[in-house]
């Protein structure tokens, strides 16, 4: 595969490097933060072989690669891009809503740290293996093979450090992402782990607590190993102060007292305050979510499973990742965590789902993304499936959701619960003890089974729909009869009409996104050149598409960079679905805020579809709506 070439097409088809304000990749998609969201080409990206689906989130474009391929990519398209675009996140402060930039930061401070996680949990699964009583008599495999204990031994070690050391890797991730020195915020997990504390782990076993006075108040000498809470806390804490220090100390004495204070402050305010308390509360939360399951038992595990997938798509699932950590960490009384089972009848049925749609569908391209997203799902890796196929045929969504739901109340029959991290699915057995491998794998079964039935039983519909992609959902059913008469639209606003390749933005007028019109607008209302269904309206206001009953595609952009405006100045009057007649009002927009803002308020009518047609342009003064700017006849 020429990654190199699939970079080159990516980049082209996303308007271009100048268009590129910021690239980087999770473990399956590749994220761009664009200038200008509408010069991308999404059906060109997703006819890329290697791409397996595209969507718009949070200001953020998203390509579905699939895990493997996805960093390779993403090499390609920095190497390509050199210094032309910013390699650090964008500021978070106005992308998405409060509750999304929160659940966002979990995200960026847990993902980095997965793998170190993955790997002690799946060597702890591999101990499992060697140790559990799985044979006549009780016996282990230790226990049959002698000469293999001082393996398991080693594999123990090997599979409790992340876990025994997980402060000194949330320290650093945390505190990088708050913007502090990550290797302060290293240190100062490690100081919450130090040997010469009592281990966090001795708590509660009848071992005295050794305490120091401090202060005059008696604070208890404890580690936080295994603890989730304190350490974010703290490294948010560290984090604040070494960058208050910077702006107020001398640049001589910056790294010399900079560092020393930070550790020290934060130190004591982490024994003495921070630490105590987000240690009960981390466990009174652990505790909870137990109990909430033990106690729902197959009722709330079904409803835990049915919302999963849509959970995912919010990115919600990653709120999860520190609760499931303060799970495993508190295993001798949680029992192990029932999210890492749910994830995997979850990810297994969006896997069978996908299968179902690849053994019956007779689209090529959809076999394409089948074969290799349905593969993935049920190793763990569910995005491609999800956002490529399921999503986009709706009705295998709603099958592995039910599927997810029958499998998961299984197991919360069962009390099946994980040992340790792994990858959620067929692989799940070696997060899973082996006395419970029966139950996990009929659960599996379940999911799986009942995703493909359902997908089955709904597939004429799904046949009906035929993958149609997003402009296809919500266009306008053709007029074969009309298909060759002239299409005339009419003046979208008052104004000077000119060509597009006179427009002030070289994007549109060098007319890449279609040929049209640019209006220089007299007037402060929008209004529907033709008779046509709205196909979408962009979310921040500035921008949205028609759909001719002849099939001409028009998109209406108000405005030059005004996507930057999120939104202030725009009123959409139309939504998507909705029939208009020529001349109805379909935006307004507030032309002093715009240019107060410092953007041009030129407005763009152009017809996307424009190679399909002859297109004739009217330039001169729309004095009102009857007039003509264009006419286009298909070739």
């Amino acid at each position: 595969m020429d990654y190199a070439a699939i970079a080159a097409q990516i980049i082209e088809h996303v308007g271009g490097k100048d268009n590129i304000r910021s690239v980087q990749h999770c473990a399956t998609r590749l994220r761009f933060q664009l200038y200008n969201a509408d010069l991308r080409n999404e059906d060109a990206i997703t006819d890329i072989e290697a791409v397996k689906g595209v969507f718009m989130t949070n200001s953020q474009f998203q390509i579905i690669l699939g895990s493997g391929l996805v960093n390779l990519v993403c090499d390609e398209v920095q190497k390509q891009l050199g210094n032309a675009v910013e390699r650090a996140p964008l500021p978070e402060e106005k992308q998405g809503s409060p509750i999304q930039r929160f659940i966002k930061m979990f995200s960026d401070i847990f993902v980095p740290i997965i793998p170190a996680i993955v790997a002690g949990g799946l060597l702890m699964g591999i101990n499992n293996v060697l140790t559990a009583a799985m044979f006549d008599g009780g016996r282990s495999i230790i226990d049959l093979f002698p000469q293999f204990r001082d393996l398991a031994n080693c594999i123990n070690i090997f599979a409790n450090a992340p876990f025994t050391f997980l402060p000194v890797l949330i320290g650093f991730s945390a505190t990088k992402r708050f913007g502090g020195n990550p290797y302060l915020g290293a240190a100062m997990g490690m100081i919450m782990v130090h040997p010469d504390l009592l281990n966090a782990y001795s708590l509660g076993t009848g071992v005295e607590v050794p305490t120091w006075n401090l202060f005059g108040l008696s604070v208890q000498a404890v580690g936080y190993q295994g603890t989730v809470l304190p350490v974010l806390a703290v490294s948010w804490i560290l984090a604040n102060i070494e960058k208050r220090l910077h702006k107020v100390t001398p640049t001589w004495l910056d790294n010399l007292t900079t560092p020393l204070l930070s550790i020290m402050i934060s130190a004591f305010i982490t024994f003495l305050f921070v630490g105590p308390i987000l240690r009960g509360v981390g466990d009174l939360l652990a505790d909870g979510i137990t109990w909430l399951y033990n106690t729902l038992g197959p009722i709330g595990g079904g409803l835990f499973g049915l919302g999963y997938a849509p959970i995912t798509l919010t990115g919600m699932h990653h709120s999860f990742i520190p609760i499931e950590t303060q799970l495993l960490a508190s295993i001798a009384v949680t029992g192990g965590s029932f999210i890492f089972i749910t994830a995997s009848m979850n990810n297994v049925a969006q896997g069978a789902a996908v299968l179902t749609v690849l053994f019956k569908t007779k689209d090529v391209k959809l076999k394409s993304i089948c074969s290799a997203a349905g593969v993935s799902a049920l190793l763990g890796i569910t995005e491609p499936a999800m956002f490529g196929v399921t999503l986009k045929l709706r009705y295998p969504f709603y099958a592995a959701m039910a599927g997810s739901a029958v499998g998961s109340a299984w197991c919360a029959m069962f009390h099946i619960l994980a040992q340790a991290l792994g990858a959620a699915g067929l692989p799940g057995f070696i997060s899973v003890l082996p006395q419970d491998w029966a139950m996990f794998g009929i659960g599996l079964v379940l999911s799986m089974a009942t995703a493909a039935i359902l997908t089955l039983v709904f597939w004429k519909k799904i046949e009906g729909a035929d993958a149609p992609s997003a402009s296809e959902k919500t266009s306008v059913p053709t007029q074969p009869a009309d298909a060759q008469e002239p299409i005339t639209l009419y003046a979208a606003l008052k104004g000077t009409v000119k060509n597009i390749t006179q427009a002030e933005d070289p994007a549109f007028a060098s007319q890449g996104m279609g040929k049209g019109v640019c209006i220089d607008p007299a007037d402060d209302t929008i209004y529907a050149p033709c008779d046509a269904q709205v196909a979408f309206t962009f979310p921040s206001g500035h921008a949205l598409g028609l759909v001719s009953p002849q099939g001409a595609e028009i998109m209406i952009h108000c405005g030059i960079d005004t996507v930057s405006l999120n939104g202030e100045g725009f009123a959409p009057l139309v939504k998507d679905g909705e029939h208009v007649q020529a001349h109805t009002p379909i935006l307004r927009f507030d032309r002093t805020k715009i240019k107060d803002a410092g953007y041009s308020d030129q407005t763009m009518v152009i017809v996307t579809n424009s190679d399909a047609y002859d297109i004739e342009i009217y330039e001169g003064e729309a004095d009102d709506l009857e007039t003509p700017i264009l006419t286009m006849r298909k070739k």
